[in-house]
């Protein structure tokens, strides 16, 4: 039977979703809070993984980040009852496989959870369906992101690729440990508050950094993405991150620089 988690706070919720998934054949565990539904992510490897967007203590985002940390492909729909615009994008930023408001009917969410099934699954890392460690490439990664949840994905799971990855959420921040110990690679984030990721890569050039820097942006802004462009970052990549594209990207550009 095909296996679906239910992350949930509301016990009656779960409950409720548990039934009706049942009866449509499906193999249901729930859980009523993040801690315990990633333990159970970690047990039952599900199919798909229903998660409320509000829950106290660990957040939906919070379980998604780490879910995406586990597994990048592992399909996700987010119950969003009452989440903010800027809750929704960043779900979305962190690869959501769909977003259904509650109060809308179950049917809806069903042939969500059914589309979903119906699609080849795409097989995660290491046959343990996490993440495995890779071996430590002794070389070092920057990522220079405000966005907490979307900074503390690429650490994690650059990590778990092998990579010494540390993460700020400015650019004084990111100048500074370049300044102490320059990383072999810069992931920098091109809305930055204060400095802007144009200007941090401008110093970046005068100070005369030579370790690679990959600008990653959600913007389309021409004229910014032009000027980011004439300070010759090694590429530029668009939200929402395809973390596996992401992934190729930095070793073709770690083997190139050694070319």
């Amino acid at each position: 039977m095909v296996k679906i988690l239910v992350i949930d706070d509301d016990r009656m919720n779960c409950d409720l979703l548990q039934a009706v998934l049942a009866r449509h054949g499906y193999d249901v565990h729930s859980a009523t809070s993040g801690a315990e539904g990633l333990n159970l992510f970690r047990q039952h490897k599900p199919r798909v993984t229903i998660l409320d967007l509000r829950m106290p203590e660990m957040d939906g985002l919070t379980v998604l980040k780490d879910i995406r940390a586990m597994d990048p492909h592992a399909p996700v729909i987010i119950l969003g009852g009452g989440a903010s615009e800027a809750q929704e994008n960043q779900a979305r930023a962190l690869r959501v496989t769909d977003f259904v408001r509650k109060g809308l009917s179950l049917d809806v969410l069903v042939e969500g959870v059914n589309r979903v099934v119906q699609q080849p699954a795409r097989k995660p890392d290491g046959a343990s369906g996490q993440a495995a460690p890779a071996a430590d490439t002794g070389e070092t990664v920057l990522v220079v992101d405000d966005e907490q949840l979307v900074r503390d994905l690429l650490v994690q799971f650059l990590s778990l690729r092998g990579y010494r990855a540390m993460g700020v959420n400015d650019g004084a921040q990111a100048l500074s440990m370049v300044e102490q110990v320059p990383p072999d690679l810069i992931l920098l984030d091109l809305m930055l508050p204060g400095m802007s990721g144009v200007e941090v890569l401008r110093r970046l050039r005068e100070r005369n950094y030579n370790g690679v820097v990959i600008i990653v942006t959600g913007s389309s802004d021409d004229e910014l993405l032009e000027e980011a462009w004439s300070l010759r970052p090694q590429e530029v990549i668009s939200k929402p991150i395809d973390l596996e594209k992401l992934l190729a990207i930095i070793q073709l550009v770690l083997v190139c620089r050694e070319c």
